[in-house]
């Protein structure tokens, strides 16, 4: 590829559908648990149908997602955890790690950025997917910071003097070909889930603590699933912002990609 070519391929718009598609495993990084379901649980079910071997990390213990009085955090924390694997083995997610942060208090730090870019060098993921932490208005700290911990692993785990601790254990250094980000406003890919929809649905539905009102929540998903399909002319869709690491570093042009 010659400067210009890569020039063009650097600033121009463009579709990464089959980087999903193509995935053989994919590193799906999220704040709480159900938060990977809501934002890509149709398009996960897609990928997991095909053979692609799906990893969740859940950053918090999500022991204060509940306006109940009564239901102390450390009983919420431990229900959480099982919601979710009900939800993960919906959508054929097998293995699940806990990080166990504080909900509501995650904050960056070298710590957990050198968690996760071992777990990049340990997984060696075609893709790393997690939230979009420049979404605008975005006030949980949760969500902001997994997502950029998230991409500054994806940055960092390819340099072998980053956390070379790892290196010397027997990990190599690994370079992630893509992020993916859901919950964003500035999508540059749709995934049709139009087959899957309903296991999407499915696994929301197993994190109870999380759903007052089945009927209601289950309308809406089919709802902003329907509008976002229609972007690609299908029943339903999921959106999402896909980068490689070269995107990730003084690139003036990466927002509107």
């Amino acid at each position: 590829m010659n400067q210009e070519d890569y020039f063009k391929r650097m600033i121009t718009r463009r579709s990464y559908e089959e980087v999903l598609e193509k995935a053989k495993k994919i590193l799906c990084i999220q704040p709480h648990a159900d938060d990977a379901d809501f934002g890509a649980g149709g398009t996960i079910a897609k990928l997991t149908r095909k053979g692609c071997e799906v990893v969740y990390v859940t950053l918090t213990d999500d022991r204060v997602g509940t306006f109940k009085q009564d239901l102390w955090p450390e009983k919420l924390a431990i229900i959480r955890v099982k919601e979710q694997e009900r939800a993960a083995e919906i959508l054929g997610v097998k293995r699940l790690i806990w990080l166990n942060y504080r909900d509501s208090e995650l904050y960056p730090s070298l710590e957990l950025r050198g968690k996760l870019i071992r777990l990049i060098r340990e997984i060696r993921p075609d893709v790393v997917m997690t939230n979009d932490p420049w979404l605008p208005y975005e006030v949980h700290p949760d969500h902001r910071y997994t997502g950029l911990m998230a991409a500054e692993a994806v940055l960092f785990s390819p340099f072998p003097h980053v956390n070379p601790e790892h290196i010397r254990e027997g990990l190599k250094p690994f370079y992630v070909p893509h992020i993916c980000f859901f919950f964003t406003h500035r999508p540059n890919t749709y995934i049709d889930i139009s087959e899957t929809i309903n296991l999407k649905i499915k696994a929301i539905l197993a994190h109870k603590t999380q759903i007052e009102d089945a009927e209601r929540v289950s309308s809406l998903l089919r709802a902003y699933g329907k509008e976002v399909g229609k972007n690609i002319g299908v029943d339903y869709a999921e959106a999402f912002k896909i980068l490689t690491p070269r995107h990730l570093h003084v690139n003036p042009f990466t927002e509107n990609l």
